[in-house]
């Protein structure tokens, strides 16, 4: 794709990245094909290729106030960032990249009404602080008649009571996990089965108290220097174990572990912490990086299960780990079914079940159809935001698929830990 910035534009760093991106587009349009929004409501403009587009005229007249508007703005937040076009694109376009740029501008240039400013401040606050977010999903569920429609189906029943963690020192090896935000207070057991399984195979977990959210939620709030700055308090937090010899920093939400292996893109010009951030994002591994290679033989399953497996886009587009985990459940002996139109996004994507309510409701329908058309007896995932999606339709229990795991093993698991 040509372009039309001036040399004082790429002078400035966003612009020469988005010059960059801009011009890797062959704007052939494979990437509406695959494009949950444009399947859905048949604008180009809510499609990559008019997103491109549309967030190229913004970049090169940065003084055109006329054509750039609350429209401009309304299709760049109805993209999911779920980055099927990237999967798609034979020319390895990096929209995800030009998004940020596009949506960070579009920010500065057309101010959003205070009722929208309100919200989105609120959701930061609420949902990246573990503490606080426990005590409000308190109050959300003793109280949930009067919670607002869109966010009561996000309120759970109680969790899966998370049982004990082993001693994880005990092991030679050791790796960081991180804990999360929402994750402790919406699945607490999630990362204590983690640790339940690893421990069987000989790894021991490790908590950063300090670290906390990975800083997803800030930066796709078009808060961006407030997710670096929780990117350098997590880096500060991990460093010390880094230095100990911690062999890789564990993240169960797809989400956040997407985000984590891009800290050294974030900060690479950051003096302070770019080699820092870069080690990091060198360290950090998904779940079942860890567990595909590994001897499975040592998890001795009892039972089997008929299961539906529900792939994050961060898992399968992000993180390039699509069938990873399908693989280790098929190897551990449970039964997958069939599911059709799997590399779509189910609407979760971060905050937008709530600021994009009836997009992200038809995507979770759809794909709850999808998931549930070989019967499974339970879906499982691996990203917390799309568990709590799904869950919030009333329909088939939707769980972390190593919660799962850690219930065939609890004989073995508990003589492991000499209960």
């Amino acid at each position: 794709m040509q372009t039309h910035f001036t040399e004082e534009d790429l002078k400035k760093p966003h612009i020469r990245e988005a010059d960059r991106v801009l011009r890797s587009c062959v704007h052939c349009g494979f990437c509406n094909a695959t494009c949950p929004t444009y399947q859905l409501l048949g604008d180009e403009r809510d499609g990559p290729r008019g997103r491109i587009y549309l967030m190229k005229e913004m970049l090169e007249n940065p003084d055109d106030d006329v054509n750039v508007t609350e429209q401009t703005r309304l299709h760049l937040d109805r993209c999911l960032t779920c980055r099927n076009c990237e999967t798609t694109c034979p020319s390895g376009v990096e929209y995800h990249k030009l998004l940020d740029i596009g949506r960070a501008e579009i920010e500065r240039r057309v101010p959003r009404k205070a009722s929208d400013r309100a919200l989105r401040y609120g959701l930061r606050k609420a949902l990246t602080d573990p503490k606080r977010f426990q005590a409000l999903l308190k109050l959300g569920q003793t109280f949930k008649p009067l919670v607002p429609g869109k966010l009561k189906d996000k309120l759970p029943p109680k969790p899966v009571d998370a049982g004990a963690r082993p001693e994880g020192k005990r092991h030679e090896r050791q790796m960081l996990i991180l804990e999360g935000c929402v994750q402790p207070g919406l699945s607490p057991n999630t990362n204590a089965a983690t640790a339940r399984v690893l421990d069987r195979l000989g790894i021991g977990l490790t908590p950063a108290p300090e670290a906390g959210c990975c800083g997803a939620v800030d930066f796709h709030l078009n808060a961006q220097d407030d997710g670096r700055a929780r990117i350098r308090a997590n880096i500060d937090a991990w460093w010390p174990h880094v230095e100990a010899g911690a062999e890789a920093i564990v993240q169960t939400a797809s989400g956040c572990g997407a985000f984590v292996k891009e800290y050294g893109e974030m900060l690479e010009g950051d003096p302070e912490y770019a080699e820092k951030a870069r080690r990091v994002s060198e360290l950090a591994r998904d779940l079942v990086e860890v567990l595909r290679d590994e001897e499975l033989e040592a998890l001795k399953v009892k039972e089997s299960r008929k299961l539906a497996f529900h792939c994050p886009c961060t898992l399968q587009h992000a993180q390039k780990l699509g069938g990873a985990v399908e693989g280790v459940l098929v190897k551990l002996g449970f039964s997958l079914t069939p599911v059709q139109d799997a590399h779509l996004c189910c609407g979760s994507a971060g905050t937008y079940s709530i600021t994009q309510p009836e997009l992200a409701t038809q995507l979770r329908d759809n794909k709850l159809n999808a998931l549930e058309a070989g019967n499974p007896e339970l879906i499982v995932t691996a990203n917390i935001g799309c568990q709590t999606h799904l869950n919030g339709a009333g329909r088939t229990p939707v769980r972390h698929w190593i919660e799962i795991v850690d219930e065939t093993l609890q004989p073995a698991a508990s003589t492991a830990l000499g209960q």
